[in-house]
């Protein structure tokens, strides 16, 4: 009778234990991202099999949109994490109150220079560089030195050889128009662009247009492009005859970069918040994290995860990258592309 009296008493005590979310039965956890959002399927499989849940990706157009939907589905979220926000629309998530403060114990191993919320909301997960690219061919046979910063695109020599994108319909266009704001003031940033259209600069809609159309690496006559820091390695990676040498570089002076910064955070009303939290977690680690390069083509945050080779070998990352306060940029985006639109394309 004492044994069956202590086994009620030890099955009532453990009846009356909260049940530990991550340590009970698995969930499924919706991430919502960004439609260039590309991971290893093993390394979605690495969570899956540490935790017991299940990773459902819903990919939802570009950063802007999944913000904007993300707000307007605050009372009924889209997900539980999510992936993709970055620093031009860093604002908009934060001022919308959709995400959980949540300090991962991954954030030690992640530079304070990409932690832009102090309240651990918005978790830097990725960044990347927009850079001014050039043919390295071109300038070598043209005997002309290749720009060094954005002051060498309006001087005479370099009349007609740049092409850049639309910042009204193009991010690495937006984001090439918020370095020439951080280089040369809201104020005088029209008086650059007005000197850069007297110079005969190309503007396409995007960045396809004008890397497979206008660049001289693929049959333009355009030798300067606005890309990516991380264009060279991927000229490598991607070439159908093996190269010695990236046939393309990148110009990293001072101001010549938009740094777009990547986030992931806890949307606020998930049901699973644990869960999600583990997520994040790996996400942040090194499993995830060596694994972004060569599938984003940008660089992971966490300073442990390792670069592949090519990265080392050919991107070369800006001392000094054109910052613009995520605040300033959700308050004048809509005024700098109007004013852009006024003196470039009237």
């Amino acid at each position: 009778m004492k044994k069956l009296m202590f086994i009620l008493l030890l099955l009532g005590a453990v009846a009356c234990q909260p049940v530990q979310e991550g340590a009970g039965e698995p969930v499924t956890l919706r991430l919502v991202t960004h439609d260039s959002f590309e991971i290893g399927e093993a390394t979605i499989a690495a969570f899956e099999q540490e935790t017991g849940h299940t990773v459902e990706i819903v990919k939802s157009g570009d950063a802007g949109q999944i913000v904007n939907q993300s707000v307007l589905s605050k009372n009924n979220p889209l997900g539980d994490v999510i992936y993709g926000i970055d620093n031009t629309f860093l604002s908009r998530a934060l001022e919308g109150e959709i995400l959980l403060a949540y300090e991962s114990p991954q954030l030690a191993e992640i530079s304070d220079e990409l932690k832009l919320d102090s309240r651990n909301r918005a978790l830097p997960v990725s960044y990347g560089d927009v850079c001014l690219n050039y043919d390295k061919a071109w300038f070598a046979d043209s005997g002309l030195q290749p720009p060094v910063n954005l002051d060498s695109l309006v001087q005479e020599n370099y009349r007609g050889l740049t092409v850049v994108e639309n910042p009204a319909t193009s991010s690495p266009g937006l984001a090439f128009l918020l370095a020439t704001i951080a280089a040369y003031g809201d104020d005088e940033f029209v008086d650059y662009w007005d000197a850069l259209r007297a110079n005969d600069v190309l503007v396409t809609s995007g960045w396809e247009d004008a890397y497979y159309g206008a660049f001289t690496m693929y049959g333009g006559d355009r030798p300067i492009v606005v890309s990516y820091a991380s264009s060279p390695p991927a000229e490598v990676i991607f070439a159908e005859t093996p190269l010695d040498d990236a046939p393309t570089a990148s110009v990293t002076g001072a101001n010549s970069c938009f740094r777009q910064v990547e986030f992931v955070g806890i949307l606020d009303g998930t049901e699973h918040e644990a869960a999600a939290q583990q997520l994040v977690d790996f996400i942040l680690g090194t499993t995830f994290q060596n694994d972004i390069p060569l599938n984003m083509f940008v660089f992971p945050a966490n300073e442990m995860a390792q670069l592949p080779e090519e990265f080392v070998a050919y991107a070369a990352i800006p001392a000094e990258p054109a910052l613009v306060d995520s605040a300033d940029i959700a308050a004048n985006r809509e005024l700098w592309i109007e004013l852009w639109t006024d003196t470039v394309l009237r």
